[in-house]
């Protein structure tokens, strides 16, 4: 079997880069939607909700027609690519709140072809060092997702349509370049036809579920700390008036440290196992989570500091829990395996965005992180069995 070419990962991580930084592109945008749309505080979480909700939609159909596994996933990259690109720029053409909500949810149902979709191309290359592979492409997300909070930041005083339009340039040539540079992977498992029975039949196996429902947890957790760490910078801001702060920077910078922590844990798990490496950084942002009411009385060393450590072990675990799925996955079965997770895994971040902004009315903000820590607790029971294994093995 011939070695992989050089250019393969370096091209799939770049693609990952562009087409996911549709992701927040209307985050980033949104104290320029509020007054323009006369939109309230909570629309944060809607429009954040309607990604997710598009993104799974979409996996749900990708997963059940078994999508990435019948056709060429090269190929439903660019698609979803181009599709997702042209949805984020009917945000320039909306006329009220509805019209914003359905073009974050359609763009989010295209998502659902480029993360997992990506994650499948490379398992496609990689047999062994898949968890290095996977740090690399989750890594790839999260400067995707924090870029255009960097956009925002570097455009300042310009119109916010910039942004929009950058992030849709952006995932259409990382759709094209994928498609033209990196073909189909020499691991790639076939299917013919749609497998209805697979939804349900990966499930059935130990390892697979304990790989799952820990990713479920560091689900619970993420998405809602990326969402609302511009939240946080404000509410801090809001209690140090004294203190000015850099919003759309800093909420790039606590976003992005999480892709250098992505490929660190891929090095790191080479060497003690990606069941060990999620663990311990699930109970790092689980700690995070814990302190949390007492973020807002701190220095601002000190603030920044703690926000930093929990932007990196917060996504530390994503791209091993990613790796765990696709080893315990059949063969067959593999993107649709992912597809699946991935598709669970984000309507449980719908579940925690919406829960936080639930209890806006009637709990203080310095609490709020603090309910994320039950997502990391019950994933960091559920990996118990993962973590029997690799020591069984040893």
């Amino acid at each position: 079997m011939p070695s992989t070419p050089k250019h393969i990962l370096p091209t799939i991580v770049l693609a990952q880069f562009a087409c996911t930084s549709l992701w927040f592109a209307g985050n980033a945008v949104l104290p320029n939607l509020i007054p323009q749309f006369h939109l309230e505080a909570s629309s944060l979480s809607h429009l954040t909700s309607a990604v997710q909700l598009g993104f799974i939609l979409g996996t749900l159909v990708f997963a059940v027609f078994t999508i990435s596994d019948r056709f060429s996933p090269s190929w439903v990259f660019l698609v979803c690519a181009v599709a997702g690109a042209g949805f984020n720029l009917s945000l320039l053409l909306a006329n009220g709140f509805p019209a914003l909500v359905l073009s974050r949810f359609l763009t989010g149902f295209c998502l659902a072809g480029i993360y997992p979709v990506g994650m499948k191309i490379a398992s496609d290359y990689h047999q062994k060092g898949l968890g290095k592979a996977l740090g690399f492409l989750v890594g790839a997300l999260v400067l995707g997702t924090a870029f255009p909070h960097l956009l925002k930041s570097m455009t300042e005083g310009l119109p916010w349509r910039y942004v929009i339009w950058a992030t849709s340039g952006l995932a259409v040539l990382g759709g094209f370049s994928l498609f033209a540079l990196v073909p189909n992977g020499p691991f790639r498992s076939h299917s013919s036809q749609p497998d209805f029975k697979a939804f349900f039949q990966i499930f059935r196996q130990k390892e697979f579920r304990a790989a799952a429902f820990g990713y479920f947890g560091h689900m619970w957790e993420l998405y809602t700390f990326w969402a609302f760490v511009p939240f946080i910078l404000a509410l801090y801001a809001e209690a140090h008036p004294e203190t000015p702060l850099n919003n759309p920077l800093l909420s790039f910078t606590i976003i992005a440290v999480g892709a250098l922590a992505c490929v660190a844990g891929g090095f790191l798990a080479g060497n003690i196992g990606s069941a060990k490496t999620a663990f311990g950084a699930l109970a790092v942002s689980m700690v995070c989570c814990l302190v949390s009411p007492w973020l807002f009385q701190m220095s601002l060393p000190l603030f920044l500091g703690l926000l930093l450590v929990w932007g990196l072990a917060v996504v530390m675990d994503s791209p091993q829990f990613s790796t765990l799925v696709a080893q315990s996955a059949p063969a067959q079965a593999k993107g649709t395996a992912l597809t699946i997770v991935n598709s669970l895994g984000f309507a449980i971040t719908i579940m925690s965005i919406q829960f936080l902004r639930s209890l806006q009315a009637d709990v203080s903000p310095r609490y709020w992180f603090l309910f994320l820590a039950l997502g990391p607790l019950l994933g960091l029971l559920a990996m118990r069995r993962l973590l029997r294994s690799t020591a069984a093995v040893k």
